[in-house]
């Protein structure tokens, strides 16, 4: 069940993609910063492998974080039970392949994390 639904999750988020590309005009910060057909659906496969991963783990509460992709950034917003689960979500977008960086503006039991959300960095790779 849960693999029909994130199957849906993902063709519903390319198919509004796809139908509203021209009238967002490529999304936040457009005009001189349009983002081309690629980069949307990029952006939209980062959100929806993410949401997939918050589907499957029993920790994190799906319903209650939302997840915007703009040219590999992650922004999340919601709320979360306990610092556990916020950081568990936070490492899931992180470890997600083509997210350069997560901004979490996640409220844990109605106390924002900060005023302006928490920037979270990948780790430069080991060699």
């Amino acid at each position: 069940m849960r693999i029909i639904f994130s199957n849906l999750l993902l063709m519903v988020a390319c198919l509004y993609l796809t139908g509203c590309a021209d009238l967002h005009g490529g999304g936040v910060g457009a005009g001189s910063e349009r983002r081309s057909f690629q980069e949307i659906t990029a952006d939209a496969r980062i959100t929806s492998s993410i949401n997939t991963e918050y589907f499957k783990d029993d920790l994190i509460h799906t319903i209650r974080i939302d997840v915007d992709t703009h040219r590999g950034i992650v922004t999340l917003h919601g709320y979360a039970d306990h610092q556990e689960e916020a950081t568990r979500a936070i490492d899931i977008a992180l470890d997600t392949p083509g997210v350069s960086k997560v901004i979490s503006n996640l409220v844990i039991k109605n106390q924002a994390l900060s005023p302006r959300g928490v920037v979270y960095q990948k780790a430069p790779p080991k060699n």
